[in-house]
């Protein structure tokens, strides 16, 4: 026990010592001596000019050193400076081995960092280029990355948690100075300021920062200020937030000239062990835009799994622009924009999240739906569900003389360059199945009721598997496909419609007020290309229609039959009121596409004593319509005694052209067609001819019975006339 003693003694005695020997050697020794050996073994051993111009002084109890007015150069330039640094340690949890940070401080730290043109920092030319022979040396002293990594896993196996203690931290005036003559931008860190005390693993601490920061292009300036109270275990696997308030000032050109303030607040923790997180009631804040959520994840991979919610609380999106500088959406409803919110929850399995009870807020329109994302094969499923959308209110207001304004733009565009339509590398990794529904739409003055609409993407094919819904006492049905698996991609389009009233249809889209009727139309398109003008051009197929019980409207066909028959008939009509329109039973025909073309050769309806037919065609491009029609008198089409159906004018077609820009309206299209009024009147003429020669039978008819009648009479008597009668009737009939 003597001897354990002793050496007890012993130890603490040599311990004395040391300590006593580190005073009498701190005390005795001023390092300020050393400034000159301390600047040469710098400039020696690096490219660095090291200046020493403020004192150097170090301390006992606690052990610690100070730096003041260090500065060093590189090539001649400032490269990094410091007004003043403290650090210093707790004498006696070094000697327990336990060392423990008393202070550490850092005051006026600037450092410059730059760029040249070619694209070197500076930074890198700090230390000098080795010698060959000093480089071969280095090469063969240096570990094996094998030899690294098994380092580094025994000294994971065999190290302990860390016991690591800092009272006080303090950083202040820092600034940091880039810049890049490569491309011009330049960026300052000023004012840079860092207080943290009581840091221990193990249990939570304060910390604040705040800094300035400024950008040459743009011309940007964020003013930042965090609070907080961080904590981690020894282990340094695990990590916690809480208390965050963290604001964010900031101006210059992305805003317009504008301050805008971004916040955030709230908790979050992260085990880098169990690969997990959680934001816990985090919000952030922009300008009038709020988001709110508590998430948490599990797993840090390439499929976390996911579950919590988020919502963005309700905000005008006019308000938002205008705050952040940007220029405002011009509506033809100003009151729009003004109420937009979501909600939903998040889950889903792990690579999958997926949304539920999702909610958008549109204004006074609202979708629910849900949707969900596969992070393997970017495979994206959406069902949203909404009520009811006046889109024409969201649609930039009209402006007077905006219609010969837009025309000039259409023949620039026309004659210039024209862009893509589809990004074709985007589509052909698409995967998708999207489902849309919505109970009522506005647009371009169109009511659509329970619109339905079925979206599918897969290996650069592109199908809408359905589009239907309600329009103007019918219904409608599509589908189409684009096939971009080309550079050349492919479009089918069909299309059925069934009894839409073309009048409220053809009023509200266009101002058309032409022709009214229960349409019933069956289209069969294709066409192929990437651009508007040549899938205008390339387009095939034809539309089948049908309108039953309908009207042409301000054109009165009715009248143009009756001048023509007035002519044949030598007179003139004597009535004033002949109305605007003309009724008609089961129009029909087939539109040929031919490119920007539709050809229509067989269009027939049936009229009031009359039968319209008709031949022509529509260029879509030019807006023109083209149709030579003919009105075939079948019966008695008016009372106007001058529009009397004789036998003359039986079975005649009265001609009526249809020619013009049918953008400008229809009141003008159509007209008599005097240029083939000289085929009526060939009918006319055989009619008049095959009466003639059916007169003179009658009359020769006539002749030869009162001949043989009064030689019967003469051989017989009178008293047999009748009977003579009778049968010349039935000799000459």
């Amino acid at each position: 026990m003597k001897a354990i003693r002793y050496v007890l003694i012993a130890i603490v005695a040599v311990i004395i010592l040391a300590i006593a020997a580190i005073a009498i050697a701190m005390a005795v020794i001023d390092p300020n001596d050393y400034k000159p050996q301390i600047e040469k073994a710098v400039e020696d051993n690096t490219n660095l000019d090291l200046i020493l111009e403020g004192d150097i002084g170090w301390s006992f109890i606690p052990l610690g050193l100070e730096l003041n007015d260090v500065e060093a150069t590189l090539d001649g330039e400032r490269f990094v400076a410091l007004k003043q640094l403290v650090a210093q340690i707790d004498l006696w949890s070094l000697i327990a081995m336990s060392p423990q940070v008393d202070t550490f401080v850092l005051d006026g730290l600037e450092a410059h960092l730059s760029i040249n043109e070619q694209g070197e920092g500076n930074w890198t030319r700090i230390m000098p280029e080795p010698a060959e022979g000093d480089a071969k040396g280095r090469q063969d002293l240096t570990s094996t990355p094998e030899q690294t990594a098994a380092a580094d896993t025994s000294d994971e196996q065999g190290g302990k948690a860390l016991n690591f203690n800092v009272d006080n931290v303090q950083i202040s005036n820092a600034q940091v100075h880039y810049s890049d003559l490569s491309t011009g931008q330049k960026v300052t860190l000023d004012d840079f300021s860092v207080n943290a005390s009581d840091i221990t693993l193990g249990s939570e601490f304060p910390l604040e920062i705040g800094f300035r920061v400024e950008t040459a292009q743009p011309q940007f300036a964020v003013d930042g200020s965090i609070e907080a109270r961080l904590a981690a275990n020894e282990a340094l696997n695990d990590f916690a937030v809480s208390g965050l308030k963290a604001e964010f000032k900031m101006n210059g050109e992305p805003f317009g000239g504008k301050s805008v303030t971004a916040k955030l607040s709230g908790s979050a923790n992260a085990n880098l062990e169990n690969e997990t997180a959680t934001l816990s009631d985090f919000t952030a804040s922009l300008a009038n835009l709020t988001l709110n959520t508590n998430l948490d994840v599990k797993g840090f991979g390439a499929k976390p799994a996911l579950k919590g919610t988020l919502a963005i609380d309700e905000f005008s999106l006019k308000d938002l622009l205008e705050n952040l500088g940007q220029p405002a959406i011009a509506t033809t409803d100003e009151a729009v924009l003004q109420a937009i919110a979501l909600s939903t929850n998040i889950g889903g399995p792990a690579g999958k999240p997926a949304l539920s009870d999702l909610m958008i807020k549109l204004d006074d329109t609202t979708f629910k739906g849900s949707g969900s994302y596969n992070l393997d094969n970017g495979g994206i499923v959406f069902n949203l569900q909404g009520d009811k959308l006046n889109a024409d209110r969201y649609l930039p207001p009209a402006v007077e003389g905006a219609e010969a304004k837009n025309n000039a733009p259409a023949q620039t565009a026309a004659s210039g360059t024209e862009g893509d339509l589809l990004p074709l590398e985007t589509l052909r990794g698409l995967l998708l199945d999207i489902n849309f529904g919505l109970g009522e739409l506005i647009v371009s003055n169109l009511s659509i009721n329970e619109i339905k609409a079925s979206t599918t993407a897969s290996k650069g094919v592109l199908k809408v598997d359905e589009f239907s819904g309600k329009l103007y006492e019918g219904s409608f049905g599509a589908n189409a496909t684009i096939d971009a698996r080309t550079d050349n991609p492919k479009w089918t389009i069909n299309s059925d419609v069934s009894n839409v009233q073309t009048l409220p249809l053809l009023a509200d889209l266009a101002e058309i007020t032409m022709l009214s009727g229960g349409a019933n139309l069956k289209v069969d398109a294709t066409t192929s290309g990437n651009r508007i003008s040549v899938l205008r051009d390339k387009a095939d197929g034809k539309i089948s229609f049908n309108l039953a019980e309908g009207e042409f409207r301000k054109m009165n066909l009715t009248h143009l039959a009756c001048q023509g028959i007035a002519l044949v008939n030598q007179d003139q009509l004597s009535t004033d009121d002949w109305g605007d329109t003309t009724p008609f039973n089961d129009m029909h025909g087939v539109l040929e596409i031919d490119g920007n073309v539709f050809n229509n050769t067989d269009l027939v309806a049936s009229l009031a004593g009359m039968k319209l037919e008709g031949k022509g065609n529509v260029d879509l491009k030019q807006t023109l319509v083209d149709y030579e029609l003919g009105l075939r008198i079948v019966g008695d089409i008016h009372r106007d005694n001058a529009c009397r159906v004789t036998e003359y004018v039986e079975d005649v077609v009265i001609p009526v052209e249809c020619r013009g820009d049918f953008s400008g309206g229809a009141a003008s299209l159509c007209s008599f067609d005097g240029s083939r009024f000289r085929d009526t009147l060939k009918t006319i003429a055989a009619n008049a001819a095959r009466k003639k020669a059916n007169e003179e039978v009658d009359r020769a008819k006539g002749k030869a019975e009162e001949k043989v009648r009064e030689k019967l009479e003469e051989s017989l008597g009178e008293g047999a006339a009748d009977k003579v009668k009778d049968t010349l009737k039935g000799l000459f009939k």
